[in-house]
């Protein structure tokens, strides 16, 4: 998902890099096609495992951040319509929030319909390219942690309990933690490509 902010080009070798503040074009797609085959893209497949290793896939989503957010390019953008690795990792981290909150929804009441999160108006009046990426990290792996410790707790009927999101599409807990897992896994290597795009040309 590229998006948030941009702010001025500046020339460094053979190419440019990006920090911060013009508005990116947000993301229109719907990825909810990740539960029906494998994303060519990062290579995640949601669909062979059990469901009791959604837990620990969460917390292996959650793992690299601190690692990737301590780059010194992590407030830089690798091109123009693209989030740096600051901006994604603040995108992971309220990803994870939203999770708890979801799936906490599904598991205690019934039928729960989910207000829309704008996640490009979130990037935009948060300054995810301003936070402070230690603090981030921090609080990702603390919502990481949460949404898994969540998971953790499902048994029997409660995996199949089910919500909708705000246009209408259907989740239950299994889906939707299948669904989830792809997110920040998806953006790890988004993270990852734009670090080797920045190396080559600084």
């Amino acid at each position: 998902m590229s998006r948030g902010e941009q702010q001025i080009t500046t020339p460094r070798a053979r190419g440019f890099l990006y920090v911060g503040d013009v508005t990116i074009e947000p993301e229109t797609k719907s990825w909810i096609w990740v539960l029906e085959r494998k994303c060519e893209e990062c290579g995640f497949d949601t669909r062979p495992f059990p469901v009791e290793d959604i837990a620990q896939l969460l917390r292996e989503a959650a793992e690299p951040w601190p690692a990737l957010l301590t780059h010194p390019l992590v407030r830089v953008r690798p091109q123009e319509d693209c989030w740096s690795a600051l901006e994604y990792g603040c995108h992971v981290r309220d990803a994870f929030r939203t999770g708890v909150y979801r799936v906490h929804r599904m598991l205690q009441e019934d039928d729960p319909r989910f207000e829309n999160w704008d996640q490009d108006e979130t990037a935009v009046s948060e300054r995810y390219d301003l936070q402070d990426p230690l603090v981030v990290a921090s609080e990702l792996l603390a919502a990481g942690t949460a949404l898994a410790d969540l998971y953790d707790t499902v048994q029997g009927v409660q995996w199949q309990r089910p919500g909708l999101r705000s246009d209408g599409a259907p989740f239950t807990v299994d889906s939707f933690g299948r669904y989830f897992v792809h997110d920040p896994m998806h953006h790890i290597a988004d993270v990852q490509r734009g670090y080797e795009r920045l190396s080559r040309v600084v």
